[in-house]
């Protein structure tokens, strides 16, 4: 009998220090992970609120390029023949719109120069105009000699010319986005750059669609 208490006691003895093991791992690995959390929330918090050099170019570049857009789009309502390009131009109105506000707000918040609404080049920081060719630097911009053609325009011209213009417009913006995405830095100016590669390279397709080319 005294043999089998002995056995008996070393068994309890075995299992009560196993289980002490358990619950020590079970409040460390607890601890550790609650740790973990409170270190990564900070870094998280702290880059979105970052910005460099490149988000502040994407801001003031897109803002003057969505303004130009806005001013094609908005001849669309008396000079086009066309029912779905109306309907495009004021997608393109309701979507861009919106985006210049808000990218206004980043650079003033940063104390960078917002872009004037003149579309002079004094009004685009680091922008060098071209005589008729648009804005160095920034792709898919029209010249002063196409915005005349198309505010003279009317009818199915009026419609071909916009699409074909905004086409090269919509392409211009989504290499700014793209670049915006691979070396900008803020969390939101990146958002919005993958939204306007999404959008706008819907929006190509379904004025190439209009012309007649897919």
């Amino acid at each position: 009998m005294s043999t089998i208490r002995t056995r008996r006691a070393a068994v309890l003895a075995v299992a009560t220090v196993t289980a002490a093991l358990v619950l020590t791992a079970c409040g460390g690995d607890d601890s550790g992970h609650a740790a973990g959390h409170g270190t990564s929330a900070s870094p998280t918090a702290s880059a979105s609120t970052a910005h460099n050099a490149q988000d502040v170019s994407f801001a003031q570049g897109m803002i003057p390029h969505h303004r130009q857009a806005l001013e094609m789009a908005g001849l669309a309502a008396d000079r086009a023949s066309s029912a779905d390009v109306k309907d495009l131009a004021a997608r393109i109105e309701k979507a861009q719109d919106p985006e210049i506000e808000t990218m206004s707000g980043w650079l003033k918040a940063w104390g960078e120069d917002v872009p004037a609404a003149t579309g002079s080049a004094e009004s685009m920081p680091g922008m060098d105009h071209g005589a008729d060719s648009g804005m160095s630097g920034m792709p898919g911009m029209m010249g002063d000699a196409d915005m005349a053609k198309l505010e003279k325009a009317s009818g199915k011209a009026f419609d071909t010319m916009f699409l074909t213009m905004m086409v090269e417009h919509h392409e211009g913006a989504v290499a700014m986005a793209k670049t915006e995405k691979a070396k900008g830095a803020y969390d939101p100016a990146t958002a919005m750059a993958d939204d306007i590669v999404t959008g706008q390279t819907a929006e190509i397709e379904e004025m190439n669609k209009l012309l007649g080319k897919s």
